[in-house]
């Protein structure tokens, strides 16, 4: 499983939640952050604003579905075209287990579950 962790525009949040429940991936969340990139924030006359409001959605989805998850963040943050500065960054890194409170389950990796189920 991958956890995907996208950093984007406050303004495109809703249209790339969206676009990820129409393609099947509902589980998401969402926070509020702030922050700068490369161009180290963005300067209007004498004054410098070092943190520009953003948002941060998070979802772990299996590995198989990482690229599509991905793209459809991509296609859907991106402004206009081209893109621009301060569009976002997404950041993939690997989950070794999940489990749910509510149950107490162990839901691990794809190949993990896919073991056990044969097993039981």
């Amino acid at each position: 499983m991958q956890m995907i962790r996208a950093i984007i525009r406050p303004e495109k949040a809703d249209e790339v939640l969206a676009a990820l429940m129409d393609a099947g991936f509902p589980a998401v969340t969402k926070y509020a952050v702030a922050g700068r990139g490369k161009q180290r924030g963005i300067k209007i006359g004498e004054v410098t604003y070092d943190e520009i409001p953003k948002t941060m959605l998070i979802s772990v989805v299996p590995e198989a579905d990482r690229d599509f998850v991905i793209d459809t963040i991509i296609d859907t943050a991106r402004s206009g075209n081209k893109g621009a500065f301060g569009d976002g960054k997404i950041f993939v890194s690997g989950v070794d287990a999940v489990y749910t409170i509510s149950s107490g389950v162990k839901e691990g990796t794809a190949g993990e579950m896919a073991a056990e189920e044969v097993s039981a």
